[in-house]
């Protein structure tokens, strides 16, 4: 049922360069993307050599609240072009949440029914999101995390194929390909050329993928770093421990020059040092792309390192997330950093 791309750019010259600021839109499709980059500098004040700096790419700023918005609106595009996605058709696909707000987002702008399959135990605040978008939602066992709804929406559609559109994000070329057109060139651009390292979580794939690709295309010592939970049962919403799921099809491990694997305590540690130090409040992706960044920061003589916070926080409100936040303070911070140095030298060692 994928929708996938058959050609997939891989100049800089057929990358889309047309997603400029816009002082007034027509349709929330044209509020996605050119979203900030913050440099993140008091969390990692005297850490650091001078001349090696971390910017956080901060996709929360998309109109769904995640860059999963870059994909949902890449697959819909191509599967209305090719005529898969046509009137009649319900869109559906399994998602651990951001994809399925942007799907539900999407398919409310564009006209069509959608229905998603989400494990049970998603936040509370993406279960509202969708429906408020007027999606239909399918619960799968929560303990099965986002392969037991993989396999769940696989038997729905089985049911009634010609019923459906799937996007299918874990194998459509489209997301990646919706990276390497617009994440990728905004990174570039915004960093002025200067980029040399970028630090991505692998869910999908696609996001590391799709900006790897574009930034490697631009200069091919761009070192690509994926961030993964460091074991199965994670706490880590949108990642993927690939080691015991589903690999997407569209992940291709090779094309990674590094792969940092981060636990669910110390990204949640990093979730509050950013929330109380930077003032920016986001989710624990964001957190573990920021503890794999700053690993490959401290071995640095220079540098511009990109990471990718996938969403905001405000999502994951009623998670086991916050449940530490009350009596984090910075001696925490402190601790969290010590146990990130020792770790590095002993990974150099």
């Amino acid at each position: 049922m994928a929708t996938t791309s058959r050609s997939f750019p891989r100049s800089p010259a057929a990358a889309s360069q047309q997603f400029l600021p816009t002082a007034r839109a027509e349709s929330v499709l044209d509020l996605i993307g050119n979203t900030p980059l913050l440099e993140i500098a008091k969390v990692t004040h005297g850490l650091l050599r001078p001349s090696v700096r971390i910017f956080a790419k901060l996709e929360g700023f998309n109109p769904g609240g995640s860059v999963k918005d870059r994909a949902a609106r890449k697959m819909l595009q191509v599967g209305l072009e090719s005529g898969a996605l046509k009137p009649g058709k319900t869109i559906i696909d399994s998602t651990s949440g951001n994809t399925g707000i942007a799907l539900a987002m999407l398919g409310a702008v564009l006209g069509y029914p959608v229905e998603l399959v989400m494990a049970a135990n998603a936040s509370r605040e993406r279960k509202k999101i969708v429906r408020a978008f007027g999606a239909k939602v399918t619960y799968s066992d929560p303990l099965e995390g986002s392969d037991g709804a993989i396999l769940l929406c696989r038997e729905i559609v089985a049911k009634d194929p010609q019923r459906y559109f799937k996007p299918d994000q874990y194998s459509n070329e489209a997301n990646p390909l919706a990276h390497f057109e617009t994440t990728g060139p905004e990174v570039w651009r915004q960093t002025n050329g200067a980029v040399t390292h970028l630090v991505a979580g692998l869910g999908t794939g696609g996001t590391a993928m799709g900006v790897g690709r574009y930034l490697k295309s631009r200069n091919p010592k761009i070192r690509v770093i994926g961030v993964e939970p460091d074991d199965p049962m994670h706490g880590l919403e949108g990642l993927k421990h690939m080691g015991s799921s589903i690999v997407p099809p569209i992940y291709h491990e090779e094309e990674l020059d590094e792969k940092i694997s981060v636990s669910t305590e110390d990204a949640y540690e990093m979730v509050y040092a950013l929330g109380q130090i930077e003032g920016i409040l986001v989710g624990q992706s964001s957190g573990a792309a920021l503890i794999g960044a700053l690993a490959v920061a401290r071995e640095l003589k220079e540098g511009c390192v990109v990471a990718i916070f996938p969403d905001l926080g405000e999502k994951y409100l009623s998670t086991n997330l916050w449940i530490g936040w009350q009596s984090w303070n910075r001696s925490r911070l402190t601790r969290l950093l010590a146990k990130c140095r020792n770790e590095s030298a002993n990974a150099t060692t």
